[in-house]
C-alpha cells in the first residue's frame, strides 16, 4: 500500500469505557483544544484506511485480534512530548505499555502498514492525550498538579475500535467498527 491509500479521517483506537470517562474529560475541558473531535482514546493505528475499507480490515483483523486476550491497563502516571519551541501534548501513560506495544505490532503485521515511513516514521509510543500546553515552567506546574489528584484509572481492553470522521464542520471522529479480543 502506499501513502495515498492512507487518511487522517481514520484511525484505529482503543476506547476506555464510558464510566472511566469523566476524570479524563474533566482534564480535557480544560486544556484540551482537540476534545470536540476525539473521544478519550489510545491511538494504535493513525492514519488509517479509508473508511470504505473498514470491512476488509475488520476481516483481517478478527484473526489476530482472536489470538490476544483481553487485558487490563492502568492510567496512573502523567507524561508530555516536547513539539520544540516550548510547546507540550500532555498525557496519559497506559501501563503494562508493553501489552499495547505488542498489540501494535500485530495489528501492523496484520495490515501490512509500513511503519517506520512516511506517516508512521516516529516510534510507536502508547498514550492518552489530555491535552497541550505553552511553556516549560507551565507544564512543570500543570503535570505536578494533576499528579496530585489523579486517581489512578483502572479498566480491562476488551476490543480496538475504527473511527471515522469527515471533513469540518462536521468532523467529529465516530465509532465505525469494533473487533473484540479473544474471540478467534
Amino acid at each position: 500500500m502506499v501513502r495515498s491509500d492512507y487518511t487522517y479521517t481514520t484511525a484505529i483506537v482503543i476506547i476506555p469505557p464510558a464510566d472511566c470517562w469523566e476524570p479524563i474529560q474533566a482534564i480535557r475541558r480544560e486544556h484540551d483544544e482537540k476534545i470536540r473531535r476525539w473521544m478519550p482514546h489510545i491511538t494504535m493505528i493513525y492514519p488509517f484506511w479509508p473508511r470504505h475499507r473498514f470491512e476488509e480490515a475488520v476481516e483481517k483483523l478478527k484473526s489476530v485480534c482472536g489470538q490476544i486476550q483481553p487485558f487490563e491497563l492502568t492510567l496512573s502516571r502523567f507524561d508530555t512530548f516536547h513539539h520544540g519551541r516550548g510547546k507540550y501534548t500532555m498525557w496519559l501513560d497506559p501501563e503494562p505499555g508493553e501489552k499495547l506495544r505488542v498489540l501494535h505490532e500485530w495489528l501492523v503485521k496484520t495490515l501490512e502498514i509500513p511503519w517506520g515511513t512516511g506517516p508512521f516514521r516516529l516510534a510507536f509510543r502508547p498514550h492518552l492525550s489530555v491535552g497541550q500546553i505553552r511553556g516549560h515552567s507551565q507544564r512543570d506546574r500543570l503535570l505536578a498538579e494533576l499528579a496530585a489528584r489523579w486517581e489512578p484509572l483502572r479498566f480491562r481492553v476488551e476490543e480496538i475500535t475504527l473511527i471515522w470522521r469527515q471533513d469540518p464542520p462536521d468532523d467529529v471522529f465516530r465509532v465505525g467498527s469494533s473487533v473484540k479480543l479473544g474471540q478467534a
